[in-house]
């Protein structure tokens, strides 16, 4: 998506012409500029889909967005408190695995992150769920379900949740 000169930076420390976080490959296969991914997103349009919308949440995380976070949570799920950010926590990387619109307004995105927190490699593998808000057309995160051993263990804040 190109950037919308109408809306403002999404985020003054990143360049849009940089390297977008969540690394989706654009025809080249090389990682879209962040002014034409998640930047926009950022900046406040809606994402057009529930993958749109859960890169720009891990990108989110990466960069400390959190207003983005909650205005892209579900009402009924969002934690009153989302707590800060570990200092020494750096993100490493998203893979989206399946993203399954299951009708016009529900959605699930199966993805791994990963992460390293002193010095040990994290990986949060989950499926989020999804819904289309009906008063607004945007995407919100609505919860999501950890797989392996992630389930059972503590892990740093996850893109999705």
């Amino acid at each position: 998506m190109p950037s919308d000169p109408a809306l403002p930076p999404a985020h003054p420390a990143l360049a849009s012409e940089a390297p977008c976080p969540c690394g989706r490959p654009g025809a080249d296969r090389r990682p879209l500029p962040y002014g034409r991914c998640c930047g926009p997103w950022h900046a406040g349009a809606p994402a057009p889909d529930a993958e749109a919308l859960m890169r720009s949440r891990y990108s989110a995380y990466v960069l400390g967005l959190h207003d983005h976070l909650r205005a892209t949570w579900h009402p009924r799920t969002c934690p009153v408190d989302l707590g800060p950010d570990e200092p020494a926590l750096r993100w490493l990387g998203l893979e989206v695995r399946r993203h399954v619109p299951q009708d016009a307004d529900h959605a699930v995105v199966e993805f791994v992150a990963r992460s390293k927190l002193g010095g040990r490699a994290h990986r949060l593998h989950e499926t989020s769920r999804f819904e289309r808000d009906p008063a607004t057309g945007r995407w919100l995160y609505v919860d999501g379900d950890l797989h392996g051993a992630a389930a059972n263990a503590p892990l740093p804040a996850p893109p999705s949740s």
